[in-house]
């Protein structure tokens, strides 16, 4: 229970700064929608033997999964501005779990990811985009699953390299093959063969494969059940380092 309370106190903190600058939020949904009006468009007539009909049910589902890497990989920004402002510092004197520390802030990812997946799938859904009410519940939950395994690892590096300097070209060294490997734009069997291959060592590949399959309609199969099982492996992996690293840079 004492967990529970000091996460809720960290998110609601978290929650309230974010929503002084609210405007950030919109800001980092805007490349996203253009993608969806701009880009969208042009895979109903260049993705051979797809349904017109359904290709923003293979788009829109790489999409949020792009959205839940920059928004979570890109959280670390925030805590080197608190670490320089002696903000961290001072949290980490009260009695405060360090691991609430953590979790509060990384469950305020997660709602800032699942608001600005709402803003992105709205229009989708007036673009043509087909949704089943079960498999969104599920997508929602992946997302935050997603979030959980991202945002912790990108604490972690705002931890060990501490400055803006370092950590803006180390995320977009991340981020770029992470995005173009995942088959987030379009499918990698549209891929040719060396770079399907590729793609396999890049584990959101199989997320956003499981992702288009709820989005096809399919609540529960194989691809599913991968995409579940990475991203509950993920998160724990990525809670588990990052909270024993929050812990050692308080002693």
């Amino acid at each position: 229970m004492k967990l529970l309370t000091e996460t809720w106190l960290v998110y609601q903190r978290a929650m309230i700064r974010t929503f002084q600058s609210f405007r950030g939020v919109v800001v980092m949904t805007v490349q996203p929608l253009f993608f969806l009006i701009l880009f969208a468009p042009l895979l109903k007539s260049s993705l051979r033997g797809a349904d017109p009909d359904r290709v923003l049910n293979l788009y829109v589902p790489g999409l949020l999964v792009q959205l839940a890497i920059f928004t979570c990989l890109y959280a670390c920004f925030s805590l080197v501005a608190e670490t320089h402002f002696g903000v961290l510092e001072r949290f980490q004197v009260t009695p405060v779990s360090r691991f609430a520390l953590l979790l509060g802030r990384t469950l305020r990812d997660a709602s800032v990811l699942l608001m600005q997946c709402v803003m992105i799938t709205l229009p989708a859904v007036a673009f043509g985009l087909h949704l089943y009410p079960l498999q969104v519940l599920q997508m929602a939950g992946l997302l935050l699953l997603l979030a959980l395994g991202i945002a912790p690892l990108s604490y972690s590096l705002a931890l060990i390299f501490k400055t803006n300097e370092v950590l803006g070209p180390g995320v977009s060294l991340i981020t770029m093959p992470l995005t173009l490997l995942s088959g987030i734009f379009v499918p990698m069997t549209y891929a040719p063969d060396w770079l399907r291959w590729l793609s396999l060592a890049n584990p959101l590949t199989t997320v956003v494969e499981g992702a288009r399959e709820l989005y096809a309609g399919h609540a529960w199969n194989s691809g599913v059940a991968w995409a579940y099982g990475l991203a509950i492996v993920g998160a724990v992996v990525s809670l588990t380092y990052t909270g024993r690293l929050f812990a050692r840079t308080a002693e």
